[in-house]
């Protein structure tokens, strides 16, 4: 072995190293070092093999709703607006979904596919004994929603979509639409391993923190504390991994036979207009559409004008046999 041949390997045995501590480091501050917890006052309700953390209030006899919350985000984005659904005689459910619930967090990827989310819905609903309720996502909760719709009519009297299109819509507008390809850089970079946790935790989830542009500093602590815990910003960013297939190949969820408003905030910059218009093709119930001069964080934002349709839309459908 010659020496340029000699000083080379030695020059990529230390690369390798550098990288792998690189990769170490990237690991442990992606990972987060928070123990496991959850929030005091949730119930815990066993549902598919996991252990979920639940915003339960009011009265279970009044009319059920659920309300699903979105990434990065928990239930307690639905705290004041619970505290008004009470208020008014419904029986308002706040699950901390798959990866936000210490107790649910599948370490396969697979796990949180949309399949598996939806069913955590239905199965919850099941463990508090609902025949039927109506359902609110905001974002991925929107996204689950939109399926748990599709599939269940039976059980979803009404459904209050935010932010986010029907699935199918959306992901025909990833496909074809430019403005929408481009505006979703952020979910074909969430595909790449340890990077997108490590960029999002680093510096006292620095940049994690910004992405709150709208919200309280305690909201946001309480947000840090969830995702801060081991594996849990990992959990959360898989839900784009586990599901990228849906973006790029379509999911065919099918078309919603339930009544539905749909609210979207027009400053939304990552979800353009072209799969907003075309949701209107994916619903055969009532359909009615809300535009409003928001951003994405609709009820941070905008609360009073965002919870008055919400209150609107369910008293119209409330009159439903349970």
């Amino acid at each position: 072995m010659n020496k340029i041949t000699k000083t080379l390997l030695i020059l990529a045995a230390v690369s390798a190293c550098a990288l792998a501590g690189v990769m170490l480091y990237a690991t442990q501050i992606g990972n987060g070092n928070l123990p496991a917890a959850d929030p005091k006052g949730y119930t815990t309700i066993e549902a598919n093999g996991l252990s979920f953390a639940v915003d339960i209030r009011g009265d279970k006899t009044g009319t059920p709703v659920i309300l699903l919350h979105g990434f990065p985000e928990s239930a307690v984005m639905w705290d004041k607006f619970m505290d008004e659904l009470t208020a008014k005689g419904y029986y308002a459910i706040a699950p901390n979904q798959r990866g936000y619930s210490a107790g649910a967090r599948p370490d396969d990827v697979e796990q949180y596919q949309l399949k598996y989310l939806t069913s955590d819905v239905i199965a919850i609903a099941d463990q508090l004994e609902l025949k039927q309720f109506h359902l609110i996502g905001h974002d991925w909760g929107a996204a689950v929603g939109w399926q748990v719709a599709a599939e269940n009519p039976d059980r979803v009297i009404s459904y209050a979509a935010i932010s986010v299109p029907h699935i199918d819509a959306f992901g025909k507008a990833y496909r074809e639409d430019t403005a929408q390809f481009e505006s979703s850089a952020y979910i074909r970079f969430f595909q790449k391993p340890i990077l997108p946790e490590f960029m999002m935790a680093k510096s006292d989830y620095e940049r994690l923190r910004s992405i709150w542009s709208q919200h309280d500093a305690a909201e946001i602590e309480h947000y840090v504390g969830i995702l801060g815990q081991e594996k849990a910003l990992t959990s959360a960013i898989n839900w784009y991994r586990a599901n990228f297939a849906v973006f790029t190949n379509g999911l065919d969820v099918g078309k919603v036979n339930v009544p539905v408003t749909f609210i979207w905030g027009n400053q939304d910059h990552a979800l353009k207009r072209s799969g907003v218009d075309d949701t209107k093709n994916y619903v055969e119930a009532d359909y009615k559409f809300i535009e409003m001069d928001a951003g994405h964080w609709i009820i941070q934002e905008k609360y009073q004008e965002l919870t008055g349709h919400l209150l609107d839309h369910l008293a119209k459908y409330r009159q439903v046999s349970i």
